[in-house]
């Protein structure tokens, strides 16, 4: 089994905002298209460490994560056996994140 892992701030930013690519430098658009799914499906896991992220915006992390679901690149399903979160800064992100991604499937 292939796994990666993103190390969030170091390799996409310490600043993300926004959701879409016009909304600024760092959107979740960019992280989802350019970082996040081709990482998914090229590895069976793949770890995310959100630690070192200067906070993120329900709109990032909803067009980041959901938006991998909504525009059907993936299940719900298939992401609760590919992805995996790191925070310890921040615990409260992951429920977030799943939140985001469940809501996506509905």
């Amino acid at each position: 089994m292939s796994t990666t892992t993103i190390e969030f701030a170091t390799e996409f930013s310490q600043f993300p905002a926004g959701r879409y690519r016009n909304d600024g430098p760092f959107p979740g658009e960019a992280f989802r298209d350019d970082i996040l799914g081709p990482r998914l499906r090229e590895f069976d896991v793949v770890v995310v460490n959100l630690d070192g992220g200067m906070g993120y915006g329900s709109s990032f992390l909803e067009e980041a994560f959901g938006g991998l679901v909504r525009q059907g690149k993936f299940t719900a399903e298939a992401l609760h056996k590919k992805l995996r979160f790191r925070s310890e800064e921040d615990p409260s992100l992951i429920d977030e994140v799943w939140l985001y991604i469940d809501e996506a499937q509905s």
